[in-house]
This record gives C-alpha cells, sequence and structure tokens, in this order.
C-alpha cells in the first residue's frame, strides 16, 4: 500500500470513529452561576467523563450574572453542535417562566434536554426553641402562633420560598417568609433561635440534626431522604405536597440526535459508576441519569408545578 493509500484508510478509519460535534472542539460546559458550590463541583466532574467518552477537551465554564440567565443565553445562541452545553438548576428551566415577564428565552422551546443529572432535596427544620417533634406539631404551634410563622429561606425567588408558600397553602396559615442572603445565615438565625424555622437543602441541614442542635422533621421529595432516613417526607407526615431540585444538562435546540444520544450515553453511563455516584453523594446530590424524553417530562411537570406557588407568593424580580 502506497503511502496515499494508507492515508485515506486512516482518515476513513478516523472518520468511523470521530468523535461526536465537531471534530477536534474544545466542549464547553456553561454553568449560569459562579464556582464553589455544589454545582461546580458536579458540574467538573460531568466534564472529566465527556472528556473522557468523546477523547477530547471539555471545560466549565462559568458565566454568572442576572441570576442565571447571562449563562442560558449563551448556550440557547450557541452552534447546536454540542460543542456549548448547559448544566442548570431548576430554577432557570422550570421557575423563571414564572417570575420573569419577558424572559429572553423558552426553556422548553430553545433547548434540547440531554439528562437529569442529579437531585438535591429540601426540607424543613426548627430550632431547638420550638416545641415541636414532629410536622404536625409544628403546624399546631403554627396555628396557636400566627404571628411567630415566620420562615427562613436562603433567599427570595428560590425553590424554598416556593415550597413554604405551598406548605402554607396547604395547611390553611399565610407563612411569611425571611429572605437571607445564604443558608448559613438563615441557619445562623435558626440556631440562635431568631427565626423559628426554615427550609432549606438537606445536605445544608443534615449535620445540625444529626448534632441535634436542629430538628428536620420532614422533607420534601417523593421517598425518604438517604441523607435523613429516620425523618418521614412531607406526604408520610399527612400533607400531600413535594418537591425536588435538579441539576439538568442542556444543549440548544436542534441538536442532531445522533449528538444528543452520544452526549446522553456518556453521561448517563457516567452517572452508573460506583465510584462517580460516591463523588456525587458527598456533594449533598442524589445522581440520576434519565433518557432525553424522561428529562424533557420532568422538566414540563415541574414548571406546572411551581407556577402557581411563584403566583401565590407574589414574588417579582424587582425584589
Amino acid at each position: 500500500m502506497n503511502l496515499r493509500n494508507a492515508c485515506v484508510v486512516l482518515g476513513l478509519a478516523a472518520g468511523l470513529i470521530a468523535p461526536t460535534g465537531a471534530q477536534g472542539q474544545t466542549v464547553h460546559i456553561v454553568l449560569p452561576f459562579g464556582g464553589g458550590g455544589s454545582g461546580d463541583a458536579l458540574t467538573r466532574i460531568l466534564a472529566d467523563q465527556l472528556s473522557a467518552g468523546l477523547q477530547r477537551s471539555a471545560i466549565v465554564e462559568l458565566r454568572p450574572g442576572a441570576a442565571g440567565r447571562i449563562g442560558v443565553q449563551a448556550v440557547k445562541s450557541a452552534t447546536p453542535d454540542g460543542n456549548t452545553l448547559l448544566m442548570s438548576p431548576i430554577a432557570p428551566m422550570a421557575l423563571y417562566q414564572s417570575v420573569y415577564p419577558s424572559l429572553e428565552y423558552d426553556p422548553v422551546k430553545d433547548f434540547q434536554p440531554l439528562t437529569q443529572v442529579a437531585v438535591f432535596e429540601f426540607g424543613i427544620a426548627v430550632g431547638k426553641d420550638i416545641p415541636a417533634k414532629t410536622l404536625s406539631e409544628l403546624v399546631g404551634w403554627i396555628k396557636a402562633n400566627p404571628a411567630r410563622a415566620n420562615y427562613g429561606i436562603p433567599g427570595v425567588g428560590t425553590l424554598p420560598h416556593f415550597f413554604g408558600v405551598r406548605f402554607g397553602k396547604a395547611i390553611g396559615v399565610d407563612l411569611q417568609p425571611i429572605a437571607y442572603k445564604g443558608g448559613v445565615a438563615a441557619l445562623t438565625d435558626l440556631l440562635g433561635g431568631q427565626i423559628p424555622m426554615m427550609i432549606h437543602s438537606i445536605n445544608e441541614l443534615t449535620e445540625m440534626h444529626k448534632a441535634e442542635k436542629i430538628r428536620v422533621l420532614a422533607t420534601a421529595s417523593k421517598a425518604r431522604s438517604a441523607f435523613l432516613p429516620d425523618v418521614p417526607t412531607f406526604r408520610e407526615a399527612g400533607y400531600d405536597i413535594e418537591g425536588t431540585g435538579w441539576f439538568g444538562l442542556f444543549a440548544p435546540a436542534k441538536t442532531p440526535a445522533d449528538v444528543v444520544n452520544r452526549l446522553n450515553g456518556i453521561i448517563v453511563g457516567a452517572l452508573a459508576k460506583p465510584e462517580i455516584k460516591d463523588r456525587i453523594l458527598t456533594l449533598g446530590l442524589q445522581p440520576t441519569g434519565t433518557s432525553p424524553e424522561a428529562f424533557a417530562k420532568i422538566l414540563q411537570d415541574d414548571i406546572a408545578l411551581w407556577a402557581p406557588a411563584v403566583k401565590a407568593s407574589g414574588f417579582t424580580p424587582s425584589q
């Protein structure tokens, strides 16, 4: 075989095993918030797995600003070739349609769901000065002390904020949210007795609960949390409400089906590895991994689930 023919054969072989998307290009995974949190760590785990699966570089690009909307818009406008992806928590994709009257993107029409990556749970906790040991006892205390029916949240417009609205409607009490700049400040005031209760992510409450400095009375997912198996769900406690946050991976709309399927296969396969599962669990997240179709349904269901609570809260972006 001469040199020219050998090159042709090698070129054809390379074409058969060429990575998804434009060959040799770096994959950018946009996280529309700042670094340092569980979302950042989760995205970097996935970037490593994509890099190995595609046999090319995959990097995390932090694009914070406008409560995540800047990063989401950047991916919306990207070429749909699999080289620019979005890692987003639930809020920018399932809540913002109900929050912003003129949202610059349509989470359903402008994006192709790839897979739900992980879920995060939240729960309701009380301080040691509140006598309630169960959720029903807390409801009784709230109704007996309506002037103190306040709950701390890590910020306005967050999932804990809107879940508190849903909880208030379920028990027939107008609970008042007390917004903090992050969960640490709210938890500090809960420990100090400045607020009677708070709703926050389980991973931020677990250690204090186990140390008996606070009491988590209920968790908001369908099944009991693996992190707090001793704590019942809201449904088990007699209140028919639930809600779970998530992180999911998206591509721009019109990304080719073969690219979508390849990316999905790599990520879902990675999430099934015991060592990857363990790393994600240490972040306080439950790894999942779904088909694109299943994730699309989760997205649409959550849009419908949270819209009434957002409206009932009276929250506006100016807050």
